[in-house]
């Protein structure tokens, strides 16, 4: 006789992930706050350089570059808080596709997954 194939993570689990993305999430918010204070100091200087005439252009690479770090961080701070959500409700750890309690070891690597490793390469 098999045991039965778990189909939810305990209280003392999702306390373990819990504070991974606790962590996760205030690293991500200072992140995300070291590139707000820096794409804000790049305008700022080329603005001076605007002025002065000695605007050259390249920090506008610079700064589009800083715009998608921005944004990916962004997404990945929703991605946490919407990971805490699963976690508060109960359906953390759950495929959202296949029902399938997403391993461990994957959570434990990407916290923010949604999905078994089976359905995110079919996606790609």
């Amino acid at each position: 006789m098999s045991t039965p194939e778990k189909t939810r993570y305990t209280a003392e689990e999702l306390a373990e992930f819990k504070e991974l993305i606790l962590k996760k999430l205030e690293e991500a918010q200072k992140e995300y706050q070291r590139l707000k204070e820096n794409l804000r100091d790049l305008v700022a200087a080329a603005e001076d350089q605007y002025r002065t005439g000695e605007y050259t252009g390249a920090e506008y690479a610079e700064k589009v570059q800083l715009e998608q770090l921005i944004s990916r961080t962004l997404k990945y701070i929703d991605a946490l808080q919407r990971a805490l959500i699963r976690i508060e409700n109960g359906t953390y750890g759950i495929c959202k596709v296949t029902g399938k309690l997403i391993p461990k070891e994957r959570l434990l690597a990407v916290p923010v997954a949604e999905t078994i490793v089976e359905v995110k390469e079919k996606r790609t």
